[in-house]
């Protein structure tokens, strides 16, 4: 089984050593092997610390998205033997990482699990009532097509998904101020930072927070490559996993209110395919990879600076999440002006 993948988090997580925390959430075979599906925590074990959790590889073939997340990793494993800003930042901050929730796909280049499940579209809908946009958004006729959705019941999602699920709930619902980024490709000519809805076009209640996160990062990172927008003005998705999530946050009634901004990365992989057409027909991944060396190496720069702005946007939330009637109104119209004039 080639996974070099694999290889490269149990070597980030060795070169982690005591500053990492690991869980095991269960195995997947893989071709006979049982692959774990390992996340990674550094920082604060205070279930209340703002929290910057980072998913990859929940689309095997959408891999560029595993090795943004190990590429942050290995950065803070070289930087936390030296950088003292970095330590004393992590002693009230978690940075948690799921970096391949999909082993089987990844190793078979596959957007589904061995079953031909999408994980991404295999949550129980928010409304059971509402549709998706044909086929892309999620469909229950046959594994043999893309973007299965399997069995959507409660309790009867996918191992993965359910691990993943699990992740979040440990790591991310009890933090103060959460943010999340899931590293996906392709999808356009540009890199995009989608937040739900997924499944309907109206606006979420997170709105006021993430309307202020994105006037923050067009002020700290003024030439980002970003466009911010809401998944939903893309194509609908009925069961997608971020829009469960956030609505069972909403009903934890047993936890405080905290900004909770689940983030899609959606790189823009119809620029790699634009530059080398040839990967399309030469590889099962080509239309979702940067596959040229130099151009993988660009894409990991690309992002990791937008990572270390979440990091310390999470760890800053009092500067900038709307308090008050007043503030939230104005972000909630600043919002609404921005994306659903």
């Amino acid at each position: 089984m080639s996974f070099p993948e694999l290889q490269q988090l149990f070597a980030v997580v060795d070169a982690l050593d005591h500053w990492a925390r690991t869980t095991v959430r269960g195995h997947v075979d893989v071709d006979g092997q049982l692959v774990p599906l390992l996340d990674v925590t550094l920082g604060s074990s205070e279930p209340s610390a703002p929290t910057l959790a980072l998913v990859g590889g929940v689309h095997g073939l959408e891999r560029i998205g595993a090795q943004v997340v190990l590429a942050e990793l290995e950065s803070l494993a070289a930087r936390l033997v030296w950088d003292r800003t970095l330590q004393r930042e992590l002693q009230h901050v978690r940075v948690a990482t799921f970096p391949i929730v999909n082993p089987w796909g990844m190793v078979h280049s596959t957007r589904s699990n061995a079953r031909g499940v999408d994980l991404m579209r295999n949550a129980p809908p928010v409304d059971a009532q509402q549709r998706a946009t044909p086929l892309v958004g999620g469909q229950t006729l046959s594994s043999q097509l893309p973007w299965f959705a399997g069995d959507q019941a409660p309790g009867a999602m996918e191992p993965e998904a359910q691990a993943l699920c699990a992740f979040v709930r440990e790591h991310v619902f009890p933090a103060s101020c959460a943010v999340t980024l899931d590293a996906h490709s392709g999808f356009g000519l540009r890199d995009r930072l989608w937040f739900p809805y997924a499944y309907t076009r109206a606006p979420f209640e997170g709105l006021p927070e993430t309307s202020a996160l994105a006037d923050l990062l067009d002020a700290s990172l003024s030439h980002h490559v970003y466009r911010v927008e809401p998944q939903a003005q893309a194509y609908t998705i009925r069961g997608d996993l971020w829009d469960h999530l956030y609505a069972q946050r909403l009903a934890r009634t047993d936890l405080p209110a905290a900004p909770f901004i689940p983030l899609t990365l959606e790189m823009g992989s119809w620029t790699w395919v634009r530059k080398n057409p040839r990967q399309l027909v030469t590889r099962r991944d080509g239309g979702f990879h940067p596959v040229a060396p130099h151009r993988i190496e660009r894409t990991l720069r690309r992002h990791l600076p937008l990572i270390e702005f979440l990091r310390r946007a999470v760890s800053s939330a009092e500067a900038w999440v709307p308090r008050g009637e007043i503030e939230r109104e104005r972000a909630l119209t600043d919002g609404y002006r921005r994306w659903y004039a």
